[in-house]
């Protein structure tokens, strides 16, 4: 490493945020960035650790100490090669994954493990204001024809990887525009669309063909793309919610997460939202069902919205404040986490189970809950209601949409529901056709999409070509 003391020399410093009561005014992104010289500083925390953990605590198996290194040295346009050698889209990344990286650094042990999330960002950032991230336009083109369908992180991913080796990429996709969940599901104020949009711009560029407003299984059939297409990649999200199936569940203003959050991120990017019911928690008590990060983003999005309070209620117990680093380290340790909507006035209540919704006129005003002990029974006396007048579902989801295309192709499928795929292939049941991403792991990570694509994509120009140069 250019500075082997840097970790004893240094404290870690992070980026950090605007004040919640001037952000949740908007939906814009409100982090604020570290300036070059204090990034090149943390940069250089990264220690000469001969077992840099953080690789395989990264899903892309990101070069952390390479990048890290080049930072410190001034070296920022090598920095970003090497990031783009193993990730596509670092900005999405560095604004949204949880960091396993951070978790699993050598300095974790100490608490103070090196800021590689902000690093991250800040590269690729450079890059674009800089103009050093252009288009790949192949040298070649192989005649190869291959359909993708789903424009979430995995596809893209997977496309852009095989737009690169010279095929021709048809990338299907339901809405309107491209990004999956990150478009459609993550607020703006945790990543503004932009992002989305000038990936989108180099991809075509690229080569890669975009095909809006195309479900298929619906707009067109998966039979159609087989004729039409060499290989198949199935890259649609795990979609189908979590239910709470209690007395009440049927009263107005009781909705699923992902009917909640769509509709905000639509007005923000300037979409219309469909003939449908205008969700808002504008002068509302809204109650967050779950306590993942979907539950979150419904907190920050209830907030900018106008509501009256937000309560957030998860079944399982409290997490400790603090991990065991004997038992944890490197993996990803369970403890107690707040993000920044959370911090944004949220009361969070743990060992929670909502027993019945209740109403007036068809409408949701309050909820019944009970407190759990550690095995889930309900524990005696300890019921009790709060005021509800906006329910939202975010307790995960559990598997793919099956009717329709899968259903179509018949395709296997895991014990979970999910598309059945090993990673080795990537190959599902039927000939030439392929999954990858939620798809085929369930509810996951950006970062784990990212990965998967570009894994599948290696395995789809293997099969057609015979050999590969694309990375595993």
């Amino acid at each position: 490493m250019g500075k082997p003391t840097g970790f004893l020399e240094l404290d870690r410093q992070d980026r950090t945020y605007l004040p919640k009561e001037e952000r949740v005014q908007n939906f814009r992104e409100f982090i604020v960035p570290m300036d070059e010289t204090d990034l090149k500083a943390q940069a250089s925390r990264c220690m000469d650790c001969g077992v840099p953990y953080c690789h395989n605590g990264c899903p892309v198996n990101n070069q952390i100490p390479d990048w890290n290194d080049l930072v410190y040295t001034g070296d920022w346009q090598a920095a970003l090669s090497n990031l783009h050698s193993t990730n596509n889209f670092p900005e999405f990344t560095g604004r949204i994954c949880p960091a396993p990286c951070e978790a699993s650094c050598t300095l974790n042990i100490d608490d103070n493990p090196v800021t590689i999330k902000s690093v991250e960002c800040a590269i690729v950032d450079k890059g674009w204001e800089e103009g050093w991230i252009t288009p790949q336009v192949p040298s070649h083109k192989t005649g190869k024809s291959i359909g993708i369908i789903g424009a979430g992180p995995a596809g893209m991913a997977a496309a852009q990887q095989l737009a690169r080796a010279g095929h021709d990429v048809h990338l299907y996709e339901k809405h309107a525009k491209a990004g999956g969940l990150l478009r459609y599901g993550i607020p703006d104020f945790k990543m503004e669309k932009h992002g989305i949009d000038r990936r989108v711009e180099q991809m075509q560029a690229e080569g890669v063909t975009f095909h809006y407003d195309t479900q298929v299984g619906i707009d067109v059939t998966g039979a159609e793309l087989e004729a039409k297409h060499d290989a198949l990649i199935l890259s649609g999200g795990s979609e189908v919610p979590r239910d709470l199936p209690v007395p009440g569940r049927e009263l107005d203003g009781v909705h699923y997460a992902m009917d909640f959050l769509p509709q905000q991120n639509r007005r923000v990017g300037q979409e219309p939202i469909g003939e449908i019911e205008p969700i808002l928690a504008e002068d509302k008590h809204v109650i967050v069902i779950g306590g993942g990060d979907t539950g979150s983003d419904c907190i920050g999005t209830s907030f900018r919205q106008g509501a009256l309070s937000v309560t957030q209620l998860e079944i399982m117990p409290m997490p400790p404040e603090k991990e065991n680093k004997g038992l944890t380290w490197p993996d990803w340790p369970l403890k107690m986490r707040t993000s920044t909507s959370q911090e944004e006035g949220a009361i969070r209540d743990f060992s929670v189970m909502t027993t019945a919704l209740v109403g007036e006129d068809g409408k949701v005003t309050a909820i019944k809950c009970t407190k759990v002990d550690e095995n889930m029974a309900p524990i005696a006396g300890s019921e009790f209601e709060l005021k509800a007048d906006l329910v939202l579902l975010a307790m995960g989801f559990v598997h793919p949409v099956h009717d329709g295309l899968v259903e179509e192709l018949a395709l296997k499928k895991d014990g979970r529901g999910n598309v059945a795929a090993d990673t080795a292939t990537y190959e599902t049941s039927r000939a030439k056709v392929f999954a990858c991403g939620d798809m085929r792991r369930g509810q996951s990570l950006v970062v784990w999409a990212i990965r998967e694509g570009r894994q599948a994509a290696r395995e789809v120009d293997f099969f057609l070509m015979g050999e590969t140069v694309l990375p595993r």
